[in-house]
Parts: structure tokens; sequence; C-alpha cells
């Protein structure tokens, strides 16, 4: 199996077909949602508007109004989100969930049609990384109900590269079998890796001299964050190929090989880059201006979203590289609209948060510090509440957010009281 090229006008193909085809596909969409649930009164603007289905252009998109995460929230934990609305769950094959903003995560669900479209997706990461049926890779991650390399390995499968699942193992146990199966890719977070690499050291294995050519990282933004990139690419003595995707949304994103930013799967998402109002109000962004990612994907029919705010800011330039028609988001994703943080690869909303420890401690005051360590987010809870309300709270920051919270136990009285609105949020990433 030969690595698709750039010049293979299949899957790059040139600025005229790929418009053609964005239109194609999302009237497809738009036609499989005139009678869904969700959608049915959202496509009512566009009549509103005096369009009819199919549209004649991609610009009448933007007679449909912007999606925030906030109303794909289902009205119960444990329901799927919204857009997954299907007449029968049996239409479903696959179950993963997302960070919520109420302190519980959000099933998505996928057909089998859908996961078939994640794979395809994630066949541009992997030519951007050049793998081949030649390779072997380690899937260094949890395999938990995050969809996180999930549709990676299949993709991977898919390719032809033999695959090693290190689901469940050490550190130590990863590193051992990426030494022993001669592992020439690493998929992980950016975190991830570089802890990889100080177990490494601190027990005397030369990753560098490893067969290990490509690590490949999502999760968070550390691919395209310089200081990152090149610890973890002098670490593994390889080459990093960033990555970016959500759960609710699809795997939108593969960066290039010298880490200057990151391409938009044009093929499979319309993007836009607006400048966005508080009142939702918005206009376009020019090339190079800092905006909000805005994206609608055109594969996945069993849960689509349609002009979905992701929240992250980016600087796109179109027609950046004549060897790939796609739109360039220059040094990747560069931070945030919301106050959603990216903690070891996981989303956490300050809600969250407050909803876990409310739950819990009513009474109690806390205080959240965030702080950035080696280019990455952490974040440490102070709380004034009992030994056994502790390992509560603990445990259900393990369970509903799927991560370990550095919890402190807080004097009583000792943290701040606030009359009018509380700031318990101390953000100390720029000490």
């Amino acid at each position: 199996m030969s690595v698709p090229r750039f010049d293979d006008p299949n899957r790059y193909p040139t600025s005229v077909r790929l418009k053609q085809l964005q239109l194609q596909k999302l009237n497809r969409t738009l036609a499989a949602l005139v009678d869904r649930p969700f959608y049915r009164q959202r496509l009512a603007s566009l009549t509103s508007a005096g369009l009819k289905l199919p549209l004649s252009d991609l610009s009448q998109l933007e007679q449909l109004p912007l999606l925030r995460k906030e109303e794909l929230v289902p009205e119960r934990p444990g329901q799927p989100a919204k857009i997954f609305d299907l007449p029968s769950m049996h239409n479903y094959v696959r179950i993963h969930q997302t960070s919520g903003s109420r302190g519980w995560p959000m099933p998505v669900f996928d057909t089998a049609d859908d996961w078939d479209w994640w794979i395809d997706c994630w066949q541009y990461v992997l030519d951007a990384a050049g793998v081949t049926e030649r390779d072997v890779a380690m899937m260094a991650f949890s395999f938990g109900p995050f969809i996180g390399f999930w549709t990676a390995n299949d993709a991977l499968i898919r390719r032809g590269a033999l695959v090693v699942p290190g689901g469940g193992l050490s550190s130590e146990a990863r590193l051992q079998m990426i030494l022993q199966h001669r592992c020439t890719v690493v998929c992980c977070t950016p975190t991830y890796a570089l802890h990889l690499a100080g177990v490494a050291e601190t027990d005397g294995v030369d990753l560098a001299a490893s067969d290990v050519r490509t690590v490949i990282v999502a999760g968070e933004p550390g691919g395209s964050l310089p200081a990152v990139r090149q610890r973890i690419e002098s670490a593994f003595g390889a080459t990093v190929i960033d990555h970016a995707g959500a759960s609710e949304v699809g795997a939108w994103g593969f960066g290039d090989a010298n880490g200057a930013g990151m391409h938009v799967i044009e093929t499979e998402f319309i993007a836009e880059r607006l400048v966005i109002n508080d009142d939702d109000s918005w206009r376009k962004a020019d090339d190079g201006e800092t905006a909000e990612l805005v994206l609608t994907n055109l594969g996945r029919l069993g849960g689509p979203v349609l002009r979905y705010r992701t929240g992250d800011l980016v600087r796109g330039i179109q027609n950046h590289n004549q060897a790939c028609p796609f739109l360039w988001l220059d040094g990747g994703v560069l931070g945030r609209a919301d106050d959603m943080l990216i903690v070891r690869g996981v989303n956490i909303f300050p809600s969250s948060i407050d909803t876990i420890v409310r739950e819990i401690e009513p009474a109690g005051e806390y205080r959240v510090t965030v702080t950035r360590r080696e280019s990455m987010d952490q974040l440490k809870i102070e709380i004034e509440t009992s030994d056994q309300r502790m390992d509560q709270i603990r445990t259900a920051c393990r369970d509903r957010l799927a991560m370990r919270v550095d919890l402190v136990a807080a004097v009583p009285g000792s943290l701040p009281r606030f009359e009018a609105k509380a700031k318990r949020w101390l953000d100390r990433r720029a000490d």
C-alpha cells in the first residue's frame, strides 16, 4: 500500500472541485436532517430566508444559526448529546463520551457509516505522518470511554500497519513493548509523550535510539507548541505530527512535519473563521486574523453538527500551500474563546468542577489554581471540607472527568469569601 500524496486528486482535489464536493455533501447532510427532531426547527431558518433545498451555493449555509456546545447537552446525565436523534438507538454501533458542561460526561454515538467516516478522516493524519503497512504503531492510551485514539487504532489497521494496544499497561511496560516490537509510530497525548520520555530517562532507556520515527499527538495543543514539540522530538529522536478533533465534531485537522501549523480536512468539513460578538453576531475574519473556528461536518449523518462553534481560536490562511488545497491554520490551535481548559487531554469546564464540588460539599469554600508546566495546563483544587468528603470529591472527579485532580485540604475559613460574583479560579499560567 502506497501513501497517498497531496497530488492525489481523489483525496486532495483542486479548490474548484473541493467547493463542488462540499456542496454535494452538505446537501446530502441537510436532506437527511429535514425530519430529524434536533434540526427540524433550525433548518426552518433557511425557508424563512427564502431558500430551498438543495442549496445552490455554500454561502447559503450562513443563514443557519451558530451552534453552541451547551445546546447539545441532554436533559439528564447518561443521555446522548441531542444531535444523536435517530429513531432507534439500535441504529448506532459505537458509544463514547466527551466532557459536558454540567459535571457529567456527555455520550456521543456513531453508526457503522459514521465510524467509517471517522476512519476516512484519520487517513489524512496518517498521510501527513507517512504511515505505511510496514509501520508498527504503539497505541499509548487507556482505551477508555473517551474516543481518544480509538479511531486512530482502526485507521491504522485499515492502512495495514501492525498495531500494538497499550491500554491498561504501565509506562514501563509500554516502553518495553515499544522496544520489543520495534515500534515506528507512537500515538498518545503530548503530556503523556513527555511523561514517557521522563520514565525512559529514569529507567535508562534511550528512546532516541529506538525505531520510533513518528509520534502522532492529539487531545491537547502541545503538538503545535514549539517548546513541547522540541522536547518530544528530542527525547524520541522522531518527528511529531499534530492532530486535532473533537468527539462531537470528528477528526478535523492534521499538522505538518515542521510543526508550523495545521490543515483542516475540507473534503469532510466546512470551515468558517468568524469574529463572534457576545450577542452571537459575527463577521468573517480576514486571512491571518485570529478568529473562532466554526465547523460543519459532512459525513457523520447519525449526529452531524452544522456551524458548530468549536471554541478554538485560529489564524487561518487560504491557499497557503499550493501542494495542499486545504485551509491552513498558522500555529495550529492558538487558544480558547471560552473558559474550557484542556488538562492531560481532558476537556474541563469550570461549571463541571463546581457541580461536582457542590454536590458533595455544599458549604465549604474552594479555589482552583491553573498553572502551566512544560507548556501544559495543570490544575489544583484547594477545598475546605472533611477527609471523607475530600475522598468523595476525588473519586467523583476521577469517575466523571476521567482524570485525577490534585486536591489539597484547606484550613476552614482560610479561603476568600465573596459578596458578589465568586472568583474561585486563579489563572497563574502566565507566571
